[in-house]
């Protein structure tokens, strides 16, 4: 949920409850000054009654108001109540057919020596009304109150986010590779011109340490050629002498080996560097079916020495990416299967519209799928960079597709989707 939401929905509960609240004790103070008055206007009614019994010595025939009863009893003192009752309103000459709210109040009066209880009743209909035209009111006033609320909140407070809004964007849009800078609107909020400030400050520095950071990288990456290559070819002379001995042969092709690996892992590296960044741009649209029997064919004889059976099941898939980035996904794929597939294995690539799999027997017990494609993640014979699978897995990042690994009926299975 947005965070102007989320304020509207606060805000508006909030106020809801406030306003409820408010509401049950402004209807219960209204209810309390009316019961007061009522009772007073009472209070006054049964004095009338006491002095004319006073006067007279008698209890009066009929009073005005015609809810008034005598009740004769032996209790001889009494306290004064006032209690909700109801209230038969007379029409014409029929009483109680209509049945309204009503308040009473109950005293004792004495006549001569005769004790009665003395009960008048009036009615609450008027002060009912009233209490509920003015709940009504109030009612009406808080749903006003809270649409107001909630327009105020999606207009006001959504013309006062428009800078957040623009700065969100335009770090979405932030590119380290883009020369250009991030382009802020001013703004009279301090909030949003702190953040602008740290914004630039922020997006000038990581621009500033890409850019050194890519440089040393390309720098060291080319310098490192340079002496890679000479020991390379110190080391082919060296093993064309003749007088070598078996040992030392032996230790020259070591070294050998570790330079091949070492000019592999530099590759590697920088490669991946290229593609954290997206600085391989070259895209268009071709046929991973191509890509892969190409592959395939390339790698042919290296399955054959181990007596790989490969089978393919490919249909057209046409993509947009880089060929050059597709081409080491499949490269990577395809060794990875061959080199780590025992003699007289299998091989099994499958290709549809949403997915390519590589399947290769190996060891029977599966891999951490968690930290296979980590960096420098080998197997335990394996003799390579541990960088393969990790550079196949940032590619297949760089254009969305989701590669993944499995163990399937004794196959090690890599899986692309797309």
């Amino acid at each position: 949920m947005k965070l102007a939401a989320q304020y509207n929905k606060a805000t508006l509960i909030i106020t809801f409850i406030v306003l409820f609240i408010a509401g049950c004790v402004y209807y219960t103070a209204i209810n309390y000054i009316v019961n007061k008055q009522l009772d007073h206007d009472l209070l006054g009614e049964t004095g009338e009654v006491k002095e004319y019994i006073n006067l007279h010595r008698q209890l009066p025939n009929q009073y005005e108001g015609d809810q008034t009863t005598f009740i004769k009893t032996n209790i001889a003192a009494f306290k004064t109540l006032f209690v909700d009752t109801p209230y038969h309103k007379n029409r014409g000459n029929k009483r109680g057919n209509k049945i309204e709210p009503g308040r009473a109040i109950k005293t004792l009066v004495d006549v001569k020596e005769d004790h009665y209880i003395l009960t008048i009743v009036e009615s609450k209909e008027a002060s009912e009304h009233l209490t509920q035209l003015t709940i009504g009111i109030t009612i009406l006033l808080t749903v006003i109150l809270l649409f107001i609320l909630a327009l105020t909140n999606r207009y006001i407070l959504s013309g006062l986010w428009k800078p957040f809004y623009h700065i969100l964007q335009q770090l979405k849009a932030f590119n380290l590779a883009d020369s250009s800078i991030i382009n802020l609107n001013t703004t009279n909020i301090d909030e949003f011109t702190e953040l602008n400030d740290a914004v630039t400050v922020m997006s000038t520095r990581v621009k500033s340490d890409y850019q050194n950071l890519k440089t040393f990288t390309e720098n060291a990456s080319h310098e490192m050629l340079t002496p890679i290559a000479v020991i390379t070819s110190k080391l082919d002379t060296l093993i064309q002498d003749e007088k070598l001995k078996a040992k030392q042969f032996e230790q020259i092709n070591d070294i050998y080996a570790a330079t091949n690996k070492l000019s592999r892992l530099n590759q590697s590296l920088l490669l991946l560097v290229k593609i954290d960044n997206d600085l391989i741009q070259d895209t268009a649209t071709f046929n991973l079916k191509d890509v892969i029997l190409e592959k395939e064919h390339q790698l042919q004889e290296l399955a054959q020495n181990k007596g790989i059976e490969l089978i393919h099941l490919l249909e057209d898939k046409e993509i947009t990416a880089s060929k050059y980035l597709i081409e080491i996904l499949i490269n990577n794929l395809f060794n990875n299967a061959i080199k780590h597939n025992p003699i007289n294995g299998k091989l099994y690539i499958k290709l549809t519209s949403k997915e390519l799999i590589f399947q290769n027997t190996g060891d029977l017990d599966p891999l951490n799928s968690e930290e296979i494609f980590e960096r420098f993640k080998k197997g335990k014979n394996s003799d390579g960079t541990g960088l393969g699978l990790t550079i196949a897995k940032n590619i297949c990042s760089q254009y969305h597709y989701r590669l993944s690994y499995s163990f399937e009926t004794s196959f090690h299975t890599f899986r692309v989707t797309f």
